[in-house]
């Protein structure tokens, strides 16, 4: 899965802002705020990755238990979905 084409991660004044940019702001108009841990993935995403390589990830950066590392990706994947925001 992966980041769709025409949205890009930026950091603003200390916090994450997604901005749609070329085909992507006909899709979509405004900004998203991602905390600390959104960003992490969104990064992770970016690059293309499957739920296992982002939960790897994960939990090598974060003091996180396993289940709730992939209860929190298993929402936040659902939420760029729903946003039409992820390409499978």
């Amino acid at each position: 899965m992966k980041i769709k084409e025409g949205y890009l991660l930026r950091q603003v004044a200390g916090s994450n802002i997604v901005v749609p940019v070329g085909e992507g702001s006909m899709d979509f108009s405004g900004v998203i705020t991602l905390n600390e841990v959104g960003a992490f993935i969104w990064q992770i995403l970016e690059k293309g990755a499957d739920k296992q390589e982002i939960l790897d990830k994960m939990l090598a950066e974060y003091d996180v238990s396993k289940e709730t590392a992939e209860k929190d990706i298993d929402e936040y994947i659902e939420k760029l979905r729903g946003a039409e925001l992820i390409a499978d």
